[in-house]
């Protein structure tokens, strides 16, 4: 089951208790070790809080997993954060790349879905071109692992074979020039087919000349989105994939800033919302475009009715959502709007909250 499918069947479960443990994980040792203790209070908190809102008797099911849960995860795997998700139903972990808010339980009728929102949407598919004169590999990568490395349109490719045998010609720089872009001309052709079918940017990982020269030949420039040099001493896959995905960040980044600009741009139109409570109804109401939220706020409120909420200090008191973020997250994203978690504090001139309506 994809990301995506997880988050949707998380997203709309509704159950009593639904148990949500976010915490922040390391993934080398010795500092892994940490993770199962830290864990381990969260469970004991999340239990003592599900005994005091929901009785042993009726939450007998899902006490009986948070007893088990901390068994079944190998914290010399842990990646950047774990998310847990329990109920009567459910038993959900998932590892993410993406850093938590903060150690947290939640205990509610419905899962605490933030973290999955935010990496989802910060999921990026993209192909890694590793492109030298000596053979071309093209890698399919998600964020800063390779999914699989591509075989057709004639990849891998072998070396050049136009390569110039002959002394004299070979003392020919602007010959030489035309034998090299000749390959990268068919490695660039094949990419184009592949780009039709996956609609996939490229990283390219090459010298800097010979990126260089397959822009020149490039018939969709705009596909190559970015480029480092190769590190012929780290070559291997690992060491590929984190080069090229650094470069996707910094691209995330960019698309973040542009975001925010883009709300402040806005503001004099009348569709920028910062009011919580707006907030929270217009994206019920399917006119959120674009949310844009401060990565440590979070907000507990008690609901009045399904629409509007008062804000609480303890979101460890029973009927308490512990997170109205989370819902606002989910009902924006659901609905086909645009959600960025950031901490770039160019937002704070408006708020730790915007949303821009679509009306």
């Amino acid at each position: 089951m994809s990301l995506q499918e997880k988050l949707q069947k998380l997203a709309n479960e509704r159950n009593e208790p639904c148990v949500s443990i976010s915490l922040n994980t390391h993934r080398t040792f010795p500092e892994n070790q940490q993770d199962e203790i830290i864990l381990k209070n969260l469970i004991k908190e999340a239990e003592n809080r599900v005994i005091d809102e929901y009785g042993k008797r009726p939450a007998a099911g899902v006490l009986e997993k948070l007893d088990h849960i901390a068994g079944k995860i190998d914290h010399q795997y842990n990646l950047d954060s774990l998310h847990i998700f329990l109920s009567n139903e459910t038993e959900e972990i998932i590892k993410s790349t993406w850093a938590s808010r903060g150690n947290v339980t939640e205990v509610e009728e419905k899962f605490a879905v933030r973290p999955l929102i935010k990496a989802a949407v910060r999921a990026q598919e993209y192909l890694i071109l590793v492109l030298t004169q000596s053979g071309t590999k093209l890698y399919e990568a998600l964020n800063d692992s390779i999914v699989g490395e591509v075989r057709e349109e004639g990849f891998p490719f072998p070396q050049n074979p136009f390569y110039i045998t002959h002394s004299d010609v070979r003392s020919d720089s602007k010959q030489v020039d035309n034998q090299i872009k000749e390959y990268f001309n068919r490695v660039d052709k094949s990419i184009v087919e592949i780009y039709k079918k996956s609609n996939l940017n490229v990283v390219v990982i090459s010298t800097a000349d010979n990126y260089s020269k397959l822009l020149e030949v490039a018939d969709i420039p705009k596909i190559y989105i970015g480029h480092d040099n190769k590190n012929y001493v780290s070559a291997d896959e690992h060491h590929i994939v984190e080069q090229a995905y650094e470069i996707i960040k910094a691209k995330q980044k960019e698309s973040r800033a542009l975001a925010i600009e883009e709300v402040k741009e806005a503001v004099s139109h009348g569709t920028v919302l910062t009011d919580l409570q707006e907030i929270y109804q217009a994206a019920l109401d399917g006119r959120g475009d674009l949310l844009i939220v401060h990565q440590d706020y979070e907000q507990p409120v008690k609901m009045i009715d399904e629409r509007t909420f008062e804000y609480v200090d303890d979101s460890k008191e029973q009927g308490v959502v512990d997170d109205i973020v989370s819902m606002i997250a989910w009902e924006v994203f659901s609905k086909k709007g645009r959600v960025h978690f950031t901490q770039q504090d160019e937002l704070l001139e408006l708020g730790k909250i915007v949303l821009k309506t679509r009306y």
